[in-house]
């Protein structure tokens, strides 16, 4: 570079980069990258778990170097600013044969000693000590047409590719992470993996106390401006279809002649499966002027702390879980639980919500009516719902991420 053709400005601004990469190859420590790609609420529910391990991590890591891969769309949510941390934008998206590629390169680029994916999709060359967290095995349990948009033969051929990914993730990763002891007996079971492989960190609950509703606006007014009334059953989350929201939808239908001034609450983004929920919606109650069914979409967590505390119940029908965070984050507002009680939700929610058999109409009608109808009992899990997310703490998740980190770059 000829410094006789740059301005005073530039050269200042080569000199600071100059200086910031002698600064971190002086540093001690070993370079550790973090797929954080889905970080931030646009990733939904793995998306918060990528942030929370992500911050937390690195606010306790002052020792190693951390790579922090983000997408174009992610980069502006992460505000992470530490002198030991470096942000790579990666534009390749996640499950695609692209993101396969590339990742040999930016792992020899980055020189990096470990990788922690914080899903399935690994990369299937890693030159790199491996740790990956598998959240549940839904595609292996529910490996159902309707819960994608792709056409038969493309399906297929993507099935057939999260197999081959995944079989191949747990043969590298010397540490898999899981989020409930249901999912890695899950693990054990369908992928033959050894017990002594996988490690189980509970998600946490986020803490809601200082965002408990928006404070310039009623909590009426929140629930009007998404023509919402009391009283109310609320579900938060995804519409996949192992959800069960169609039965769920069906459900209600019955036990609503009963309880006419009663509505539905179903939040979540207007993608395919809420906009195929609301053709359902539409079909049960066609003729009528407004359905009962309330389809409000993306709701912000300020607002969603009025519609979690405004609810009669919050009724979680799932037919499977790795782990079932919007129920715990219904307790935190004291927001009673009536639950399936399918695959990991007794593990998590204990003896802080009702349960009633898996996909059984008539059980599921009587655990609601049965919380409804008795205010002493309602009131009873409520205060165990307060106990129950206690348990779960991000912190402690972090903790325990960050010491396998260490353990592994030890070996």
């Amino acid at each position: 570079m000829n410094l006789l053709f740059i301005s005073s400005s530039e050269l200042i601004s080569q000199l600071i980069n100059w200086k910031n990469s002698i600064m971190v190859q002086q540093r001690s420590g070993q370079r550790i990258g973090i797929d954080a790609r889905l970080y931030g609420p646009s990733g939904k529910g793995l998306g918060r778990y990528i942030q929370e391990i992500t911050d937390r991590v690195v606010s306790l890591d002052k020792d190693n170097q951390y790579i922090i891969f983000l997408s174009p769309h992610s980069v502006g949510d992460c505000q992470i600013n530490q002198e030991n941390v470096e942000k790579v934008v990666m534009t390749e998206r996640w499950y695609t044969l692209a993101e396969q590629l590339a990742w040999p390169k930016l792992i020899r680029r980055h020189r990096l000693d470990l990788l922690h994916v914080p899903h399935f999709n690994a990369p299937l060359i890693c030159p790199c000590r491996l740790v990956i967290t598998i959240h549940d095995l839904i595609l292996t349990k529910f490996p159902s047409r309707r819960a994608s948009t792709l056409s038969p033969i493309v399906y297929w051929l993507k099935n057939l590719a999260y197999r081959l990914v995944i079989g191949r993730a747990v043969k590298q990763a010397k540490v898999i992470l899981t989020v409930s002891e249901f999912t890695k007996r899950d693990i054990i079971e369908q992928l033959a993996v050894p017990a002594s492989k996988i490690v189980v960190t509970y998600n946490g609950v986020a803490d809601f106390s200082q965002r408990r509703a928006d404070k310039k606006l009623a909590d009426k007014q929140v629930l009007l401006s998404y023509n919402i009334k009391q009283p109310y059953l609320l579900y938060v989350g995804n519409a996949y279809p192992h959800k069960n929201l169609e039965w769920l939808i069906r459900l209600f239908k019955i036990w609503s002649v009963n309880h006419q001034d009663f509505s539905l609450v179903l939040v979540g983004g207007h993608d395919y499966f809420y906009q195929r929920l609301a053709k359902l919606v539409a079909s049960l109650w066609s003729g009528q002027t407004k359905a009962p069914v309330i389809l409000p979409g993306f709701v912000p967590d300020e607002q969603l702390a009025v519609l979690y505390r405004s609810a009669a119940l919050y009724i979680f029908p799932s037919r499977y879980e790795g782990f079932g965070l919007p129920a715990l984050e219904a307790m935190s507002y004291g927001c009673p639980v009536v639950s399936s009680n399918s695959s990991c939700l007794p593990e998590i929610f204990g003896q802080a919500a009702v349960y009633f058999a898996d996909n059984q109409m008539d059980s599921a009608i009587m655990a609601i009516d049965q919380l409804l109808n008795n205010p002493s009992q309602r009131q009873q899990i409520v205060q165990r719902g307060f106990e129950q997310i206690k348990l779960y703490s991000w912190a402690t998740c972090a903790e325990q991420t960050l010491a396998i980190y260490r353990q592994l770059l030890k070996g």
